[in-house]
């Protein structure tokens, strides 16, 4: 298993292929490993194997809620919706768990529009974690920082990206630590300061093409594409990003919902 955390929630997410799965935990962190490349189709079927293992109830909340991640990733919120749904009923009282499918859920709202409500499930996840740090702390701060994005409140947006950024310095993900760079880069450009942005989506970009993050690469060059001024020929932007978008594509990810 000690393999598979280091791709998953370590510092080798870009490994492949991956180490074989012998246990449900196993599966589960062959998943997430697989998601993080943008390998859905792989990532699927883990969760389908998974699934079919009948997990115990936290195990199976975090599989829900994974699966639940590819789907919004894709643009379907709807559908990430119901599989969050179903990891908050299995959270039952462990804190994390139950934290991490609110976050869940809260992103879902976010991304169909309804603000008021992804306030109100970030601010239960923030209260079952209370001080604790982690995984599910940095996700909060993720979604919050979208939540202000979209809400018009860049300045709080950075702050919370921000957050992100130190909490991941202490945890020992680099896929974790690079998604924060990629939420600090957008908050710096919601909030207007469009050199920051650049500056930072640019050595985020670094990162992500070196850990193989190609999910992560193709939003930073979504976003360095999009907000111009770059050091990089606007041409080579607009190409690796459709590459990137050909690679999910290729693994596993239908991006027909976008």
């Amino acid at each position: 298993m000690d393999a598979l955390v280091e791709v998953a929630f370590g510092p080798d997410p870009g490994r492949w292929p991956l180490p074989a799965a012998t246990t449900a935990d196993e599966l589960w962190l062959r998943a997430v490993a697989a998601g993080g490349q943008g390998r859905y189709a792989s990532a699927l079927s883990d969760l389908d194997r998974l699934a079919r293992a009948r997990p115990e109830p936290v195990l199976a909340s975090h599989a829900f809620g994974t699966r639940a991640s590819f789907e919004r990733q894709l643009g379907r919120h709807e559908v990430a919706r119901s599989w969050d749904g179903r990891a908050v009923a299995a959270a039952g009282q462990d804190v994390e768990a139950a934290a991490d499918a609110l976050i869940g859920l809260a992103a879902d709202a976010l991304g169909r529009g309804r603000f008021a409500l992804s306030r109100q499930l970030l601010e239960r996840a923030a209260d079952l974690l209370g001080n604790a740090s982690g995984r599910v702390a940095i996700r909060l701060s993720w979604v919050s920082a979208e939540l202000a994005m979209c809400t018009g409140r860049g300045s709080q947006a950075v702050g919370y990206a921000e957050a992100a950024v130190r909490a991941a310095e202490g945890w020992p993900s680099a896929r974790h630590a690079a998604k924060s760079q990629v939420v600090l880069a957008a908050a710096l450009c919601g909030a207007g300061d469009l050199d920051a942005a650049r500056r930072v989506a640019q050595q985020a970009w670094e990162t992500t093409e070196r850990l193989g993050l190609v999910p992560l690469s193709w939003a930073l060059t979504c976003l360095l594409h999009d907000v111009g001024g770059s050091s990089l020929a606007a041409a080579q932007i607009a190409a690796a990003r459709d590459a990137y978008a050909a690679t999910v594509a290729h693994r596993g990810g239908d991006w027909s919902a976008r």
